[in-house]
């Protein structure tokens, strides 16, 4: 069942001037207490109270959305496509698209950060796949090889093999998580008998020795019964005059009956599979791994586990973890590091120690980790913050330092000529990050490329990967110099590019780049004169293409998959630039609904994340491109096209400033970009100016509450998932750094739940019940609805059983779509009105005018 809170609305006298169209019709002339509920029927209806405050709403059953978002709710997903290592076949994968609400409802452990089953060790939530199909990829007319998938269960985590001649797939059952194996060459599948994975806190890990053999975590088989639940005493948790600011996390461990349940369902089987013979045999004894890497060619295993104490206000992830090197058959060769509990340490600082450890992928087989030289206090004065060091085989020897870095080290990519990597640093400070060309031994390095971290139109790419004969991944070269690919960001839009770097002089070669018009991503180089690409256009769904240079540089389409949603063929979208009122340039999207006629004027809906910048030229570079293809996930805003509304989709919302102080404007900068949009939509003539609503997700939803905290823009709000209370966040949020004790003031004037009397319009709140986002616990969305219930305010409150932070059930997204078209038609009228009251409905509905906006936004730093 569906639980909904009700509207509470102040009385009419002061309300009725504010509501149009359908609203507008139920107000009375009394002011006795009555009420407005949502029916769960066919409309809306009156409820009589003996005071201001409407009765509960009964719980109600789940309601569908209109025919035609319906239609495109259950439209199938494109069909991935995953070509193999060996760059001869491809995998054709249909993935389901949702989550049954019934397998949601199923018991789950949340422990210690980790939401698993605890009957099959998998996450609650995982990606299934419906059918699968192999074929040759570079033969476009080949026949599809459909693998035929045992009924039962639930198939998932297909991976390919390293020389892609077989591959893996598991399946979910009510008894355990089973690994199963297939041939390329005719799609026959067999079992893994006596392995049943444990996926409960280190999903779909796999450390491939060779092409036929793999290492993965098992249930071990002697484990005995789960411990008891029962608490045995009180909880107690003490701090001895350390400061340890933490982030706000859910699911953490509260109890010991907590810490002996975590560890009876983490504790893994090293377990090493010959998929090609369906043999298996463990080793060395079961503990709790978290981490399996094959080093080199396989010559070695590096592991890392978890161990005790364990925290209750830290994630697994920050548990104490111990690093071992280990032989092929899992004997200990060396301890490599004891990590201690992740505690006390600053934000955006790092442990003191050894972390970060990285198996070399090539044949040196080298071990690779990351040491603090500033203590990991971000605020202390060091000349170099971390360094790289380096362990060769037989891993007995002492480690040496291969680089000094002045800025946090942040990641480590190996070249696949086994000489070089690639080392990227960052310094937090002022969001600039550096990358080197390391040579691995010998000579020093070079820096390579430099840039902001919100950089777009000048981002160098990232590198080209590509998957090993042992199965590890390194970053592809030619003619030995290391490829680049990237978004391509222009004013024009993004236009996908694939750059070749000189490891001679450092100097860059674009061998591609894309077409207007369509979004080409290149995917692997098969040889100095074929690229694989996938391209897509807007009402194309992504294909590979293969593209020959030389002979006419010949284009062949690989796949020709059909488009599943030709509906939205009708739909019309622009990308639409303006300047809010100090230079900074914004845009949105515009998605015009299919029966929009020339000259009309619909209601519209903002739908906005916020992003920080400390530069506004950043902040003004435009991001997406019109070759992208047209499509809707199922809790998207963009579905109310199909009831007629105007969406204003991934409308910019830059905060610019320093970096440790730029939310101290944060509600003057939000307010700034949102009359920018209002004038701009006015402008274009397809939106109604007095119709508009605002709405977001998660950070999204915090600035839809702030803006009707603080301004009178808009007719109503849509907030999803957010927090609205930034008190219950102390440590942070975003990319705000100081804690609450730091900038008090700032974190009060951004909780929209302490300006909850100023919501003058409607606002409608959705939350999943098992929200598992840090900081957007759903008791931030029920304190909201509280206070503005409790105030007189206009509030819907739908709580989404078993959901967390996105939505996966098809229920719930059909609720989702029904409640915003349902708030939207109520708040700014049908948006497809009879021609008799078309003019009422367009003119006359109740919003705020022209000149109340201009006068808000200029006041709305002062409320």
């Amino acid at each position: 069942m569906l639980l909904t809170r009700p509207f509470t609305v102040k009385p009419f006298s002061s309300l009725k001037r504010r509501l149009p169209g359908t609203w507008r019709g139920l107000a009375g002339s009394a002011w006795l207490g009555v009420g407005l509920g949502m029916s769960m029927g066919l409309g809306m209806t009156l409820a009589l109270t003996l005071g201001p405050a409407a009765a509960q709403a009964a719980p109600s059953s789940y309601k569908q959305p209109s025919p035609a978002i319906r239609e495109l709710l259950d439209a199938p997903l494109p069909t991935r496509l995953l070509p193999s290592p060996d760059r001869q076949s491809v995998a054709l994968i249909e993935q389901r698209r949702y989550t049954p609400l019934e397998e949601l409802a199923r018991p789950v452990m949340r422990l210690a950060g980790a939401r698993f089953d605890p009957r099959s060790a998998t996450p609650q939530n995982i990606v299934g796949i419906l059918h699968l199909k192999l074929r040759p990829l570079l033969e476009p007319d080949a026949t599809e090889r459909v693998v035929e998938l045992p009924a039962g269960g639930l198939w998932h985590s297909f991976a390919w093999a390293p020389d892609g001649q077989r591959f893996v797939i598991a399946r979910r059952t009510d008894t355990g998580d089973e690994l199963w194996a297939g041939a390329t060459s005719n799609g026959q599948l067999w079992r893994i008998y006596n392995v049943r994975l444990n996926n409960a806190i280190d999903p779909d890990d796999l450390a491939w020795l060779s092409a036929k053999e793999v290492v993965v975590l098992t249930v071990p088989d002697q484990r005995g019964s789960p411990p008891s639940r029962q608490q045995t005493g009180p909880v107690i948790q003490e701090n001895h005059g350390k400061a340890s600011p933490e982030r706000t996390y859910p699911d953490l461990l509260r109890n010991p009956a907590d810490e002996n349940t975590f560890e009876y369902y983490a504790r893994s089987q090293l377990t090493l599979v010959d998929i090609s013979t369906g043999q298996s045999r463990d080793l060395d004894k079961p503990d709790l791994f978290t981490s399996i890497s094959a080093v080199g060619n396989g010559q070695a295993l590096l592991t890392e586990r978890i161990t005790r104490p364990f925290s209750y206000n830290l994630t697994f992830d920050d548990f104490p973890t111990t690093v071992e090197v280990r032989q092929r058959d899992g004997k200990l060769i060396r301890e490599l590091a004891r990590m201690p509990l992740k505690q006390g340490v600053a934000i955006d600082g790092a442990l003191p120690g050894p972390r970060v450890f990285y198996a070399s992928p090539t044949k040196d087989a080298a071990v690779y980790w990351v040491e603090a030289l500033d203590g990991g206090n971000p605020n202390s004065r060091a000349a170099f913050r971390d360094r790289v060091m380096r362990l060769d085989p037989p891993y007995t020897g002492e480690p040496f330092e291969v680089q000094r870095m002045p800025y946090r080290f942040t990641r480590l990519r190996f070249l696949d000529d086994g000489q070089h990597a690639l080392l990227t640093e960052e310094d937090r400070s002022r969001g600039w990050t550096r990358t080197y060309l390391l040579p691995l031994r010998g000579t020093q390095s070079r820096p390579l490329f430099e840039h902001s971290v919100r950089e777009r139109y000048r981002h160098p790419g990232v590198p080209l990967m590509r998957t090993l004969p042992n199965g590890q991944q390194a970053v592809q070269t030619l003619g030995g110099d290391p490829l680049l690919v990237g978004q391509g960001a222009s004013p024009r839009g993004d236009r996908p590019f694939l750059d070749k770097i000189s490891l001679r002089d450092l100097s860059t070669q674009r061998l591609f780049q894309s077409a207007d018009g369509v979004y080409e991503l290149p995917l692997a180089v098969l040889d100095d004169r074929r690229l694989l690409t996938q391209r897509e256009a807007e009402h194309e769904p992504p294909n590979l293409m293969l593209r020959e240079t030389g002979s006419g540089n010949r284009v062949t389409a690989l796949t020709r998959l059909k488009d599943p949603s030709p509906q939205l063929r009708a739909v019309r979208r622009e990308l639409v630039t303006f300047k809010r009122s100090d230079g900074v340039e914004l845009s949105f999207w515009m998605y015009l609904p299919p029966d929009l006629k020339e000259g009309d004027r619909r209601p519209a809906l903002v739908w906005a994340y916020p992003l920080e910048f400390n530069d506004a030229a950043l902040a003004s570079q435009l991001s997406g491109s019109p070759g992208r293809y047209m499509s809707f996930s199922s809790i998207s805003p963009l579905n109310l096209l199909m009831d007629g509304y105007v969406v204003l989709m991934d409308a910019t919302m830059p905060v610019v400033g320093d970096a440790r102080t730029m939310n101290d404007n944060f509600i003057e900068q939000i307010t700034m970009n949102a009359r920018a949009i209002l004038d701009k939509a006015e402008e274009l003539g397809a939106v109604d100016p007095r119709r508009v609503a605002i709405g977001g997700h998660s950070y999204g939803a915090f600035m839809t509450a702030n803006l009707l905290a603080h301004t009178k823009l808009f007719r109503c709000g849509i907030a999803r998932s957010g927090a609205y209370n930034r008190t219950l966040t102390p440590f942070g949020f975003q990319s705000e750094r100081r804690s609450l004790w730091e900038a008090k003031e700032v974190y009060l004037k951004l909780s929209p739940l302490l300006f909850a009397q100023q919501i003058k319009e409607p606002l409608l709140l959705i939350h999943g019940e098992a929200d598992n986002n840090s900081g957007t616990f759903p008791t931030q969305s029920e304190r909201l609805y509280q206070a503005m219930a409790g105030l007189g305010g206009t509030v819907r409150y739908v709580l989404l059983p078993y959901e967390a932070h996105g939505y996966a059930a098809r229920e719930s997204a059909g609720q989702v779509q029904w409640e915003m078209s349902q708030w939207l038609k109520g708040c700014l009228g049908d948006p497809r009105p009879s021609a008799a009251g078309a003019g009422s409905a367009s003119g006359g509905a109740a919003a705020a005018p022209a000149e109340d906006r201009a006068s808000t936004a200029r006041a709305a730093g002062s409320r």
